[in-house]
């Protein structure tokens, strides 16, 4: 949780000192762990969309598990789009929920197909939104029932699109909130435009992926949810919540 009194007063919302910071952030955690880092998926956008949606509230290893097992089981999208929702259920059960998942999965690659119907284009593919810019790309995306800001920029920034479209997972979210740079109150979702409005805009895929990977990293290895370590921490001459924590810890 955010300090209540930090020692320093985190800026307000977009200001050129918030942004001043989050490049601050990128700078020192990228080389805390090593960037640029290797993307870890070459999935079409469709596949990519699919993953996300299985990785929901499950463990990376489940839910890749999960995803390879619905791929064996089913040659293609339209398979599992048209197979029993049980079958479907079966080659999920790597994955937590597999039974709300699986009508979930068949949904959203129904929908899909509906609004795909183009003679031109595949019945279950994304490839196309390449095309569009990437605020259109996230808003036909997350008007698909069940996907979220996180989801939509998976889907394009971790698939072969390679789209610059950042997603914040909790680990991000909770570096970014001590930091100061969201408010405390700002939940994971809205959480996504405020801090893609700190990053430059001519950023490439790469360099947003990295900005990502080092938040959430850091989130993983030092910035702790519970006792995080501030006092190895590369952010703490900037970070209220650390240098709370530190005189908390101190008294």
């Amino acid at each position: 949780m955010p300090a209540r009194h930090p020692a320093t007063p985190p800026p307000a919302a977009d200001t050129p000192a918030l942004r001043e910071l989050a490049l601050l952030a990128h700078q020192r955690l990228c080389a805390e762990y090593g960037a640029p880092f290797l993307f870890f998926s070459t999935k079409d956008p469709l596949s990519e969309l699919i993953s996300a949606l299985l990785s929901h509230r499950t463990k990376n290893a489940d839910s890749h598990r999960a995803y390879q097992q619905l791929r064996a089981t089913f040659p293609t999208w339209e398979d599992v789009r048209d197979a029993p929702t049980i079958d479907v259920q079966r080659a999920l059960s790597a994955c937590t929920w597999p039974e709300q998942k699986a009508p979930r999965i068949q949904a959203v690659l129904r929908e899909i197909s509906s609004r795909c119907g183009d003679e031109n284009l595949p019945p279950c593919s994304l490839d196309f939104l390449a095309e569009k810019p990437i605020p259109e790309a996230r808003a036909w995306l997350e008007s698909i029932t069940g996907v979220g800001p996180k989801t939509s920029a998976a889907t394009l920034l971790f698939s072969n699109l390679r789209l610059p479209a950042m997603p914040v997972d909790s680990h991000h979210h909770r570096v970014a909130q001590r930091l100061g740079l969201i408010g405390p109150k700002v939940g994971e979702g809205p959480a996504h435009a405020l801090l893609s409005a700190l990053l430059p805009p001519d950023w490439t895929a790469q360099q947003v992926y990295d900005h990502h990977e080092a938040l959430m990293y850091h989130g993983q290895k030092c910035c702790y949810f519970h006792s995080p370590a501030c006092q190895r921490c590369v952010m703490l001459d900037v970070c209220p919540f650390g240098q709370a924590n530190i005189e908390k810890l101190s008294s």
